[in-house]
């Protein structure tokens, strides 16, 4: 693999799929691809970090540092009105580049924990992580979930401590932190020298140097000045008449300590997500994320196999073109209402026009209009390769977790990626009758993203006020703000009192059916016109045990997308009742 990056994957693959060539000719270009995503809890840093890995990988002559209302620069990957007022990410976009010889795409996750389904997917699609901390809180609640997610997907996984400008925790215990609470090996490839108004900069333990803290970059645009960096062996004169001497003194016993504990960097183990490489800095300022970049694309593994849902490793030099949709976005490009599924391949060689059959419905699509990302901008797609996002047009035709694979090739289904119970859930009101039509519109695309579910009375399926379920608030706000933005619609919701949702997975509406009246349940649909039913409390949900055990035993916290068999089923008993 390009610069000593290795294969990734999937944790333990299966077996390769018979009957599918290799091709020596995909080996390069796979090997020239990094895919990752950036997992954070909220004001780590995470939107700042992204713009900085941007500009140093020469993907943008400036950074639009994230600054809330008043900036006079939105950031590149917080692209809609409302991330770029109220200073959050709210949806994943990907952005990819060119960067030292390899081919980068970098999957902006919210890091707000209302939007968590959407950075579950799209860590679904990254072959690695990279994880900030806030170096003076250390690990916060949404990082501990997102990590989770992380070690379950068996991703490498690299650490970057940000804002060493403030005051911060030990980085010995910062350290211990992790291994503690994450059962995780750390090595510092480079240790901080100070923090707050004493931070001077950081040890290069591989190289044995010093870069020195400069904070020319703190307009938050440029690169600013080139930071010196001195020899420990050779230069140690100058590095202690510019760093304070018990700082330098500190750090110095603490990089000793650290050798003589004789860990290396195991490239094995980061792969396996048994150890996490960490890094410190100040994202703000711009120190320390040429380092993490230079170091990040020389490690970090290239795409490596996927399993099907049959347990068949699918490997990314396979000649046959595989892929699957992890995210739909509407409204990317205003003046055309359009709506784009983004697909990350998997294996084989994409090319534009190609044919490619969705296997959840069966269905053959031309290929004819994929596009490249960089947040909301676009450019023809002429050919991709494992690791890569693209995105496709035909929106009716995805949902998320489809698989594709190339026309006339084996059928290949890899698992689908689940929906998760919402929390919260709201009648979704028109102020204006007038404006149904747009209304119906802006409905139908916004909520067929996934950000937030859609469910309906059981005989409403189209013709009432939907239901809006969500994991949180901030989810409701966005869908309001976007129908007045991108719609011209204002809309209001009136609450509901459940917290829980279950889907029905056999039996469907006979087993509600047969369960009779169950006492403070509500019985809803989902889009599909499944049945799903909503919950006060999980007490209420353990309460079924007793009234309705045949039913209880039926409730799964998730759903996916039905097949074309399914949903043809579905429509049958739609008539029915």
């Amino acid at each position: 693999a390009a610069d000593g990056a290795a294969a990734g994957g999937d944790g333990e693959s299966g077996p390769s799929a018979p009957d599918a060539p290799a091709s020596d000719a995909l080996a390069p270009e796979v090997a020239r691809r990094c895919n990752y995503a950036i997992i954070a809890h909220p004001d780590a840093g995470k939107t700042t970090l992204t713009e900085k890995m941007l500009l140093y990988g020469g993907a943008l002559r400036e950074a639009g540092e994230i600054k809330g209302k008043g900036a006079d620069k939105a950031t590149k990957s917080d692209w809609m009105d409302i991330e770029q007022q109220r200073g959050i990410s709210v949806t994943a976009s990907a952005l990819m580049f060119e960067a030292r010889g390899r081919q980068v795409t970098l999957l902006d996750t919210p890091g707000h924990k209302d939007f968590s389904e959407d950075t579950y997917r799209s860590l679904a699609a990254a072959d690695n992580a990279l994880m900030l901390v806030d170096a003076g809180k250390g690990l916060e609640p949404q990082t501990h979930k997102l990590f989770e997610v992380c070690r379950l997907r068996h991703l490498p996984i690299f650490t970057f401590m940000n804002k060493l400008d403030r005051p911060a925790l030990e980085p010995l215990e910062l350290l211990e932190e992790i291994e503690n609470e994450f059962g995780m090996a750390t090595f510092p490839v480079v240790w901080p020298l100070g923090s707050g108004d004493r931070f001077a900069g950081v040890i290069d333990r591989l190289e044995r140097s010093v870069h020195l803290y400069t904070k020319s970059g703190r307009d938050g645009k440029s690169k600013g000045a080139i930071t010196e960096v001195l020899s420990l062996d050779d230069d140690m004169d100058r590095i202690e008449e510019l760093v304070d001497s018990e700082v330098l003194s500190v750090a110095l016993e603490e990089v000793e300590l650290l050798d003589d504990a004789g860990a290396e960097l195991d490239m094995e183990a980061v792969i396996a997500g048994d150890m996490t490489p960490v890094f410190f800095g100040a994202a703000i300022n711009n120190f320390g994320i040429e380092l993490l970049l230079d170091y990040f694309l020389k490690f970090a593994p290239c795409p490596g196999a996927k399993d099907t849902s049959a347990g068949v490793s699918v490997q990314p030099t396979q000649e046959a073109f595989t892929g699957f949709v992890f995210k739909l976005q509407a409204n990317m490009d205003k003046r055309h209402r359009d709506k784009l599924a983004f697909c990350r391949v998997v294996s084989g060689k994409f090319e534009k026009g190609m044919k490619a059959t969705v296997a959840r419905t069966g269905r053959t699509l031309s290929m004819s209009a994929p596009q490249k990302l960089f947040a909301e901008d676009r450019d023809t797609v002429e050919v991709a390769y494992a690791g890569d996002v693209i995105g496709l047009n035909n929106p009716d035709a995805f949902a998320i977790g489809d698989t594709l694979y190339a026309a006339g090739t084996p059928k290949v289904s890899f698992p689908p990626i689940p929906a998760f119970s919402p929390e919260l859930f709201a009648y979704l009101r028109l102020e204006d009758p007038g404006a149904r039509k747009a209304f119906t519109k802006g409905v139908d695309q916004l909520l067929s993203e996934g950000a937030v579910q859609v469910l309906s009375g059981r005989n409403e399926l189209s013709t009432q006020a939907p239901i809006l379920a969500a994991v949180g608030e901030l989810q409701f706000d966005v869908v309001l703000d976007r129908l007045m933005s991108e719609y011209k619609v204002a809309a209001r919701l009136d609450r509901m009192p459940y917290t829980v949702a279950r889907w029905v997975k056999e039996g469907g509406w006979e087993a509600v059916d047969a369960a009779g009246d169950l006492f403070g349940v509500e019985t809803v649909q989902d889009v599909y016109g499944r049945p799903v039913l909503l919950f006060k409390n999980v007490w209420a949900v353990n309460r079924l045990m007793d009234d309705a055990p045949e039913l209880y035993e039926r409730l799964l916290p998730y759903s996916f997308a039905p097949t074309d068999e399914e949903q043809a089923a579905l429509a049958k008993a739609q008539k029915k009742r």
